[in-house]
């Protein structure tokens, strides 16, 4: 690594399991590049890492629904001369109602943010990890990407699923370049997620011990892309859960998964 201290971009870094990462990170050392739209909570959250951590925290505001913006990112970090060492694949968001009942420029936007952004992202940033012979990757995806899809928030599990199988050949071509790819898979995660999406209330019925906080989210996420696992599930909830539909008849999983969406899935869109 050719700077003093491991340099990490974090994406979605605002709040929830971005800024988790961020406040992690620094505490282990780590200086950051923070990257999300809200420009204020950006800077409320790098303030208070330099005070407490005494890092450098560069701000890089950006909508990763612009086409344009993974290349912007890239030339606003080598106009400043910073290689990132670390790249955190976090922004999501999810889109309540049906695949229908959203128009396309949402599902357009969605799956830029999701699915393009971070693959790109990725594409321009390993190149600098080989060079240096270090690297890690953390795609965040979704225990939602290792069951069957459900009624309602239609791409959001097909969007974690595509990260998880992209993490997987990207762990499996970089292993021997000191590169570490990893997809994290959590569950419910207590978040301002189910807020944005308008499944609060919804959401509120789960028993507490089906929720991680952020925080330990990210510390079995960081533990994780160091030992160089490709795809991690956290919290034994959420791994029993797979283990479970993995062994399950298809079709017996897929009855299980509508019940359930019918549950907790928010079914008319919210704009």
């Amino acid at each position: 690594m050719s700077q003093t201290r491991p340099l990490s971009l974090i994406t979605g870094a605002s709040a929830g399991i971005g800024a988790a990462f961020a406040r992690a990170l620094a505490a282990r050392g780590h200086d950051l590049v923070l990257t999300a739209r809200r420009t204020d909570r950006l800077e409320q959250l790098a303030e208070a890492l330099r005070r407490q951590y005494g890092r450098e925290v560069t701000i890089l505001p950006a909508d990763l629904a612009d086409p344009a913006a993974p290349a912007q990112l890239e030339a606003s970090l080598a106009q400043r001369g910073l290689e990132v060492d670390w790249l955190i694949n976090n922004a999501g968001y999810g889109v309540p109602g049906t695949f229908e009942g959203n128009d396309w420029k949402t599902h357009q936007d969605f799956i830029q943010v999701l699915m393009t952004a971070p693959t790109e992202l990725a594409w321009r940033l390993l190149p600098g990890m080989h060079q240096r012979r270090y690297g890690r990757i953390v795609n965040v995806a979704s225990l939602a990407g290792h069951v069957p899809g459900t009624a309602g928030h239609t791409l959001y599990a097909a969007s974690k699923a595509y990260l998880i199988k992209f993490s997987q050949s990207l762990s499996l071509e970089n292993r021997a370049f000191g590169v570490h790819v990893s997809a994290l898979c959590p569950g419910f995660t207590k978040s301002e997620f189910h807020d944005v999406t308008g499944t609060r209330e919804l959401m509120n019925k789960l028993p507490s011990f089906m929720w991680l906080s952020a925080e330990e989210v990210v510390e079995q996420g960081i533990e994780a892309v160091e030992r160089g696992d490709a795809v991690y599930v956290t919290g034994r909830v959420n791994r029993f859960i797979k283990s479970v539909f993995k062994l399950m008849p298809d079709r017996l999983a897929f009855a299980l998964s509508a019940r359930q969406s019918r549950r907790y899935r928010a079914q008319s869109p919210q704009h």
